[in-house]
């Protein structure tokens, strides 16, 4: 037997399999189930029914490895340097902003693993059971292969089961399968190949019985079922690195590289002059400070924080730091249709009856709508037809609207709910329906027959109304209401053909029919309903796409991002869905199915996804295909979803996005990025954010950078001109720890510009130093250096006074930096646009950080105790203008720069 012979249940197709086959091949009694002393060996050898949390690692190596960054390597040369040098302080703040990072990196790190926790936390429940012919109830933990479950409505399935019996057994699956509205179940065998979502004699661990009883035997537990496959899927997905981290490594990797280059030729050229090998070596370390960009990890790290924050704002919460840049470099945003890009509320928006075909307004639960007849609200005492057909899916249901947390639900089937708000919507009372026609007997809807029927008192006859698919309830009827609510012949053509035409728009149709029977009759059976209906009506109704994402969709596209929908529902409702979004597929791309995406090599499917926009009836593991699929054509992949089918390909995505209020624990657990109000409207928003962030870094980096080259060009010409240094190594950390960061952390603030959305995606192969960014780096490094050389070298031939002069050069050169901030900020600009009129937005973060650093600076030079930590010497107000005027120039190359090599 192959369970009994340890092999995994998913690769048995027990769907395919007769109901015999399947007790037979699990050695159980399908009327007494597995006597206790089998049941027992059974545990022993499976062991419990639940998922394997995966192994962690211990909090100490999560956080250890925050450390293992190119960028943090450098922190920590820099601060070994500084404590050889015996600065203490500046290498108490270097190991200070080294620690700090590391805590940011592994708070917002600490729970990325939890998925496959939350996942066992998901199935676990009590089952009712048969064991030795006695009923029990039991934890679903201790369930083995062989058992027998009985199921009823409400109840959540514990195990994998085959069907053995059923009755009027409807199922959830949605979170499994993406299937929008309840599974009606059936015992045949199936077809080996049968699509997850189409097994209909089985159900699966943690789907929900909405309606109906059954009994079922065992079939796989634990890592054995369907969700333990996806467990195993989480497991072996890749971890990926971002664009944004890829790049900072190799910026990192390469900048060490020269640092220590540069560091080197220092050393050489000083003894090949014949220096003291030591005097060289302070000279090489000089350098190597000078080049260290000790305050950037810093600065990317809180320019990331911001775009945190202030993605939380627009109801979007950022697991991971590199996730908000990331999402704005996305070229494909794969998204699940129910629930993410559509309410997850059946609602009904059409309604033919007397021949007449009527619109309904409004969405979801809620009673708020009106029903409109060729764009004029309707009175329904004037169309009888209407009346009859709603009074009908009124009182033909078994469920009922309540409103909980301000939200109308459905407590029941969401069809039958839809057909209770459209009743709603036309003034219709359930209660007062009920009380006029109370209810004497019900056929409840059952497979074979396709229908359900309620028998109601009525004087001076009783009434049956029946609800079902317009197949089994037109060969019933041979009357239709007509406009004026009179009996007229049935044209069953023509019902099929507006049955056709719905279905075309991906509505879910039911049919209404009614049949006057003997006031004597107080049951009723199916005999009683094989013909003499009169047909009241069609209903059709569909879960509708959210308003928000059809505009967040149109953002996208402007965007250059495309949008694939991923759905486990049928073609034609997820076709329907993607017209109504804009999502409008060609000739040469149509809607492709899981069968048909199962039938493609690696190629085929690879070629299919970069077509196609719409997939339907999509298994887990073909969604996870897809996503590398994708990939491998080097696309940035954002997939959204809610339900256990979205997690490990949520976890294999560049980033993986899940709702918040309908999302699964074990989603939000795979997720980098979590939307706390479910509205796809919020990616717009983290686009636009993502993008504004690395604009930011890109400045940062632009900003920062050309102090350092300034510097290191600086110490390298004086070791080759034999000259003294005209800045020291802890006046170099000054400048690269507290000023700099003072005026480059602004940056981290800047506002989106107004275009920022209407650009095309980043390439991924554009490497974070493009050639235009190392231009605009080298050219304003070779300004500062004239700045720190010249100045100094100036003041030292007029005055011989070697602290004086470095004084000069260094408030020389944070003159000039913070006139180049304001050059490559948008201060300037945002406050013209202002001046003209214009609604943009404005930061003051670079006025309070010129301010700063002005404040700090003058502390700096005029502060006794900074004279003597930093050798620094008085200025007077004259020597600080010629400062300030030497930094001048500036404003012009940052002028010259913007328009000859932007950013972007």
């Amino acid at each position: 037997m192959a369970v009994l012979d340890g092999v995994k249940s998913t690769e048995q197709q027990w769907h395919h399999l007769s109901q015999e086959q399947v007790v037979q091949l699990l050695k159980t009694d399908p009327e007494q189930g597995l006597s206790f002393p089998e049941a027992a060996e059974r545990h022993d050898r499976f062991g419990h029914n639940e998922l394997t949390a995966q192994k962690k690692q211990s909090a100490w190596v999560r956080f250890l490895q925050q450390f293992n960054q190119p960028l943090l390597y450098i922190l920590l040369v820099a601060g070994l340097v500084t404590a050889f040098l015996q600065e203490w302080i500046d290498s108490g703040v270097i190991f200070g902003v080294t620690l700090l990072n590391a805590i940011i990196g592994f708070v917002q790190e600490s729970k990325a693993e939890d998925a496959i926790a939350a996942l066992s936390e998901a199935v676990t429940t009590d089952a009712t059971i048969h064991r030795n012919g006695q009923k029990q109830v039991v934890s679903s933990g201790e369930l083995v292969p062989g058992d027998l479950v009985l199921l009823s409505s409400g109840d959540k399935v514990p195990a994998d089961l085959r069907l053995l019996e059923i009755r009027d057994l409807q199922v959830d699956e949605s979170a499994l399968t993406g299937e929008s509205v309840p599974v009606e179940k059936n015992l045949h065998p199936l077809e080996a190949d049968t699509p997850l979502a189409e097994r209909t004699n089985m159900v699966y661990t943690g789907s929900l019985v909405t309606f109906g009883q059954a009994r079922g035997v065992v079939v796989g537990i634990g890592e054995m079922t369907e969700t333990g496959h996806l467990s195993q899927l989480m497991q072996r997905s890749t971890a990926i690195d971002t664009p944004l981290t890829r790049k900072i490594d190799k910026f990192s990797r390469t900048l060490l590289y020269v640092i220590l280059g540069l560091a080197a030729l220092t050393f050489a050229v000083g003894v090949a002059q014949g220096f003291s090998w030591i005097e060289v070596f302070k000279a090489a370390v000089a350098l190597a400070v000078s080049a260290i960009p000790e305050g950037l990890p810093a600065i990317l790290t809180v320019t990331l924080a911001i775009g945190v924050s202030q993605m939380a704002k627009h109801h979007a919460i950022i697991r991971k730091l590199p996730a908000i840049e990331t999402l704005g470099s996305t070229t494909v945003i794969c998204s699940d249709k129910t629930g993410t890009l559509t309410e997850n509320q059946m609602t009904v928006q059409e309604i033919d009856a007397g021949g007449r075909r009527y619109r309904v307004s409004g969405g979801g639960y809620a009673p708020d709508g009106e029903i409109f007849l060729n764009r004029h609200a309707i009175d329904l005492a004037k169309a009888p037809a209407l009346y009859e057909c709603l009074q009908a899916g009124l009182l033909c249901n078994d469920s009922h609207l309540e409103v909980q947390d301000g939200n109308w639900t459905v407590v029941g089937s969401p069809t039958e709910g839809a057909l209770v708000a459209a009743a709603h919507k036309a003034g219709l009372s359930a209660d007062k329906l009920e009380q006029a026609l109370p209810r004497l007997d019900t056929l409840p809807f059952e497979s074979q027959f396709q229908y359900m029927a309620t028998l109601h008192r009525n004087r001076p006859e009783r009434l049956v109304y029946l609800k079902g698919s317009a197949e089994a309830t037109l060969k019933r009827c041979r009357q239709m209401l007509g406009e004026d609510g009179e009996a007229i012949a049935l044209n069953p053509t023509q019902v099929e053909q507006t049955v056709e035409s719905m279905a075309k728009k991906g509505l879910r149709v039911l049919a209404l029919a009614r049949k006057v029977v003997p006031d004597s009759q107080s049951s009723i059976e199916h005999s009683d309903l094989e013909q003499g209906l009169v047909f009241l009506g069609l209903q059709g109704m569909i879960d509708p796409p959210r308003p928000e994402a059809i505009q967040a969709i149109e953002s996208c596209k402007s965007a250059g991002i495309q949008v694939k929908m991923i759905t486990g529902d049928h073609a034609k409702t997820a076709a329907a869905i993607a017209q109504q979004m804009g999502l409008n597929q060609t000739e040469n791309a149509p809607v492709l199915t899981g069968q048909e995406l199962a039938q493609l090599d690696e190629q085929g499917l690879t070629n299919a996804v970069a077509q196609s926009h719409i997939f339907a009836r999509v298994a887990p593991e073909q969604k996870l295909r897809i996503v590398e699929a994708l990939q491998s054509k080097g696309e940035i992949v954002a997939m959204t979803g809610d339900g256990v089918n979205d997690a490990p390909a949520l976890k294999q995505a560049d980033i993986g996005v899940a709702m918040g209020i309908t999302g699964t624990e074990v989603t939000k657990e795979a997720a980098d990025m979590i939307l706390t109000d479910d509205n796809f409207a919020s990616i717009e928003k983290a686009v636009e954010e993502g993008r504004t962030v690395y604009k930011n870094l890109l400045r940062a980096i632009a900003f920062i950078l050309p102090v350092n080259g300034g510097e290191s060009m600086t110490i390298l010409i004086a070791v080759m001109l034999a000259t003294p240094l005209p800045i020291l190594p802890v006046q170099i950390l000054w400048l690269n720890m507290v000023s700099s960061v003072v005026l480059s952390l602004p940056l981290a603030f800047e506002p989106p510009s107004p275009d920022v959305m209407q650009h095309p995606p980043r390439s991924v192969n554009e490497p974070l130093l493009s050639r235009r960014l190392i231009s605009r780096i080298l050219t304003v490094s070779l300004f500062n250096w004239i700045v720190i050389f010249g100045t100094f070298n100036w003041f030292i031939r007029t005055t011989g006074n070697e602290d004086l002069a470095r004084t000069m050069a260094i408030q020389a050169l944070v003159a000039a930096e913070a006139f180049y901030l304001l050059g490559i900020s948008r201060f300037i600009p945002a406050i013209v646009a202002r001046l003209r009129g214009k609604d943009e937005s404005l930061s003051y973060a670079v006025a309070i950080g010129i301010a700063g650093v002005f404040i700090l600076q003058l502390l700096f030079s005029q502060w006794s105790l900074m004279n003597r930590l930093f050798a620094t010497e008085v200025l007077t107000l004259t020597q600080g203008l010629i400062c300030l005027g030497l930094g001048l120039p500036m404003i012009a190359l940052a002028a010259l720069l913007k328009r000859f090599a932007p950013l972007t």
